[in-house]
């Protein structure tokens, strides 16, 4: 079983920035954690009507520290950055995409993220997003909010390729 940062009890009295941070790498950890054991064709399995895969839901939260902790905070172009112009691309899985290319693909984009964002305050404000200044606070909360929502569809896409197999 996989430790859970948040429940520390360290945690529970812990400034907000740690509590962020240790709630942000808990969903990260869990979205990579989908994947363990399960084939290429598994992770590639569509399952619902959209583009929703698990690998797919990996390569789009390697899009996702891109646009926040890349675009927000240095100002880059997605063109500039390499990644899709639209959420909905980047789901779009390439036939050389691997379970492991990618999880290397977003580990390193989450460590490129804990790096941009570790000299900044909660209340910094950022200026690369399409959306205007925002306080790094709320870059934060969004992102709990987008991998807590995609660790949910990873678990039930999971349950349903697991219970296939039985």
């Amino acid at each position: 079983m996989r430790p859970n940062p948040s429940m520390d009890p360290a945690t529970f009295t812990a400034d907000m920035r740690t509590q962020f941070d240790a709630f942000l790498d808990e969903h990260r950890a869990d979205l990579q954690a989908c994947l363990d054991g399960l084939s290429e064709p598994e992770a590639r399995a569509s399952l619902v009507p959209s583009r929703t895969t698990l690998l797919g839901l990996l390569k789009h939260s390697t899009f996702v520290e891109k646009v926040w902790f890349d675009e927000a905070i240095t100002g880059r172009t997605r063109k500039e950055i390499g990644i899709p112009a639209t959420p909905d691309e980047s789901f779009t899985l390439e036939e050389d995409d691997t379970i492991a290319g990618l999880r290397a693909a977003y580990v390193q984009a989450c460590e490129d993220s804990r790096r941009r964002a570790a000299s900044l305050d909660l209340d910094d404000v950022v200026s690369g997003n399409r959306r205007g200044p925002l306080p790094l606070r709320w870059v934060y909360l969004h992102m709990l909010r987008e991998l807590a929502q995609h660790c949910g569809h990873a678990d039930i896409l999971r349950e349903q390729i697991l219970a296939a197999r039985s």
